[in-house]
């Protein structure tokens, strides 16, 4: 055994490096053996391998990088996948439950430490800062589990982010004031604690806080929106959202903040640029849930010295107070806060889960207490204090990740029980996707995956794949060498789609007519609509809809979506809606409404609809009714020779959709035959999308008779003539 301890502590990075793997690999393994949460196997392993423990592992500088960059990505991940919506309409709801969470346990704590424990103001002051403030180390329970856009989920984050705000900004102020008494100390510091501060520091600080939320709400957009459109590079977006984040919390470190701040406010600003489901935030999930957060974790658990509940009862009882008021403390303010907002009873839970945890923010508000010198040679925290604060550390984690963990299962099974409504019951979503040129497929994918219906919304009896990509290809002579092209385009796509998570089915057809290939494989394939990429011609003329969607849309009864972009998708800051009248008594009303919900929910975009009154008072109520969270507006447009009119106000970065309908059906209407004209006269340059909405609720085998015409021409004898009448 001496032999073998002599190889112990390890410090070569290669074999840290591999003992990490191992614990990240097998720690969940272990966990989900046991039924306990695995972020509390991670943190207990990092208390068995560390110094305080068997001494396995020397915490070298790899924990202190690695595990910094873990606690930057839960704040990042937490401020990139809030409901920013739903912090704008509960923001009183933000503001209560933010000022409870940090001045409950603050009161309740430095009350504690001053008659119980005997401590300094300051020292008690210091402490209740600690208390205060609270780590999101329970947030990737939540995301496994589908909740990040919960209400209780987004309110515990906003009101952990003011609440930490506070924190630090007291923890700053205090530390100020040392720094000003440095060179003496007045006689009231050495009756009360509190040195005499310098009257400089406050506006000082407001200056330079101002000036750093400022700069970076007008920087931040517009430096992202310039990336993106212009690199769409995986890896080079990947890097430049994590230089962001960085730079962030590097400016302010400087101000006075913590890190963790300044992570955070940049996911809030870049909330927007990166949809949940996109390739993007797949990645950044991926790589801080596989290495970064696992490594911040096990790091935590290196700081704890489970020995030191050995040294005597005086340690226990300063780790059962310090753990029992704060924790205390954060149970009083979610559960008043709950009661005051009429929230169900797992809804606390979740609020306490949360906001009860403390992890490295206590470690660094202990760190600068250790360097304020109250006299020469004795430090503002004593050791008890900083044993107390540690172990305090591994008891909240454990509080916070089981009841997190019952508190998610507990919301998913209240929310599996609620009925859902009949739209969304009847939807037989699947959406075939036909693609053709490179350039444009990547747009059209990430348009249907916006769009689509995700996991969590997909019924369980429904199993089918929700995204078909086809590629339909001429059977003649060159047909080996187009069918090889669509195979690798397909083969991008399916990597594309890969990235993001989702499941795609590929085919290339043979057709000696492109329509009838679309719409074999349409009814193939059991799809509920179509998605694709608009002709792109400088004339003005009847070849406006391409060669073949004229036949498409007139013998394929479902909901047909042109699109055209112009730039990225996640750059679109709004989406103008034109809608004829009488759309709402189409079959595919709900249908077009619902793609469109979606996919300004996912790009945090606003959408705005022009229409008839009658028109826009059931697209309010619906979207009210599923989609409260969407930013909407609605616009008045008496008729529909007002559309050219709306281009004034169409934008570079906003998307106009012009919902259309076929001749013959109830929202038809003679100005739609104008429609490619005014298209390309007004709207040229311009990211477009073109609905043909459903024609019947539901799909109708395509029948031969002589009652119902197989094919229809766009423009009859009759409108030829009229047009050389009137150039005449």
């Amino acid at each position: 055994m001496t032999t073998l301890a002599a190889y112990f502590p390890i410090t070569d990075p290669t074999l840290i490096f591999f003992v990490v793997l191992l614990i990240v690999l097998f720690a969940p393994i272990i966990m989900g053996k046991l039924r306990i949460p695995h972020i509390i196997g991670m943190v207990l392993a990092g208390v068995i391998i560390g110094q305080y423990g068997l001494n396995i592992l020397e915490r070298d500088s790899s924990f202190e990088l690695f595990g910094r960059v873990g606690l930057y990505y839960i704040m990042f991940l937490a401020g990139l996948e809030m409901d920013l919506e739903g912090v704008k309409r509960n923001k009183r709801r933000f503001l209560i439950f933010g000022l409870l969470t940090c001045l409950v346990p603050l009161g309740l704590t430095y009350v504690m430490a001053i008659y119980l424990l005997h401590y300094s103001p300051a020292a008690a002051f210091l402490l209740g800062c600690i208390m205060a403030s609270n780590t999101l180390i329970s947030y990737p329970i939540v995301s496994r589990y589908g909740l990040q856009r919960h209400s209780s989920v987004t309110l515990s984050v906003g009101s952990s982010m003011i609440s930490l705000f506070l924190a630090l900004v007291m923890i700053a102020a205090l530390a100020a004031a040392f720094a000003a008494a440095s060179d003496s100390t007045g006689p009231a510091a050495a009756t009360t604690g509190f040195p005499a501060g310098s009257w400089l520091f406050w506006p000082l600080f407001v200056l330079k806080l101002t000036a750093y939320i400022a700069a970076m709400l007008w920087l931040i957009p517009h430096l992202t929106r310039y990336f993106l459109r212009r690199y769409s590079d995986a890896v080079m977006q990947f890097i430049f959202v994590l230089s962001v984040m960085f730079l962030n919390a590097a400016l302010t470190d400087f101000i006075g903040l913590e890190g963790i701040f300044g992570a955070f406010f940049s996911g809030l600003i870049m909330n927007r640029f990166i949809p949940q489901v996109s390739p993007l935030m797949n990645r950044l999930e991926f790589i801080g849930n596989a290495l970064f957060i696992p490594y911040f974790l096990i790091g935590v658990g290196m700081l704890i010295n489970v020995r030191t509940l050995m040294t005597g009862p005086h340690v226990l009882w300063v780790v059962l107070l310090i753990a029992f008021f704060g924790t205390f403390g954060k149970a009083v303010a979610a559960y008043i806060s709950s009661l005051l907002f009429q929230l169900p009873k797992h809804d606390g839970h979740m609020m306490f889960g949360l906001t009860s945890a403390h992890a490295a923010g206590a470690i660094a508000m202990v760190m600068v207490g250790m360097r304020l010198e109250v006299a020469p040679g004795v430090y503002l925290v004593s050791d008890d204090m900083l044993n107390g604060v540690v172990m305090m550390i591994l008891v909240t984690c454990i509080i916070s990740t089981l009841m997190t963990e019952r508190a998610s299962q507990q919301i998913v099974i209240a929310n599996s029980q609620q009925p859902t409504t009949g739209n969304q019951r009847k939807d037989d979503e699947k959406i075939l996707l036909c693609v053709k040129y490179p350039e444009i497929a990547p747009q059209l994918l990430e348009q249907a995956i916006l769009m689509r219906r995700t996991d969590s919304q997909r019924p369980k009896a429904n199993s089918q794949q929700g995204l078909v990509a086809l590629n339909v290809v001429y059977d003649d002579q060159t047909a080996a060498k187009h069918r090889e092209e669509g195979l690798q385009l397909l083969e991008k796509l399916e990597r594309q789609a890969t990235a993001s998570d989702v499941q795609i089915q590929t085919q290339v057809r043979l057709a000696t007519n492109i329509a009838n290939g679309i719409k074999h494989a349409f009814r193939e394939f059991a799809c509920s609509e179509i998605i694709l990429g608009m002709h792109v011609h400088t004339e003005r003329n009847a070849k406006f809809w391409g060669d073949f969607l004229q036949s498409l849309y007139n013998g394929l009864n479902r909901q047909i979506m042109l699109s055209r972009f112009v730039q990225p998708l996640n750059t679109l800051r709004r989406i103008q809606v034109a809608v004829p009248s009488r759309a709402e008594f189409e079959p595919g009303f709900h249908r077009w409404l619902e793609r469109l919900c979606r996919l300004a929910g996912q790009l945090d975009c606003r959408i705005q609809f022009h229409g008839r009154e009658e028109s826009l008072t059931l697209i309010a109520e619906y979207i009210n009714n599923l989609h409260p969270s969407v930013r909407t507006e609605y616009t008045p447009m008496a008729h529909w020779n007002e559309l050219p009119q709306l281009a004034a106000n169409i934008a570079d970065d906003h998307l106009f959709v012009v919902v259309t309908a076929r001749k013959g059906t109830i929202s038809y209407k003679n100005a739609l035959e104008r429609l490619p004209d005014e298209l390309q006269r007004y709207f040229s340059g311009k990211n477009l999308m073109i609905i043909f909405p459903d024609q019947y609720g539901t799909q109708k085998e395509e029948s031969m008779t002589f009652t119902v015409a197989q094919h229809q021409e766009e423009s009859s004898i009759y409108d030829w003539l009229l047009h050389k009448i009137n150039k005449l």
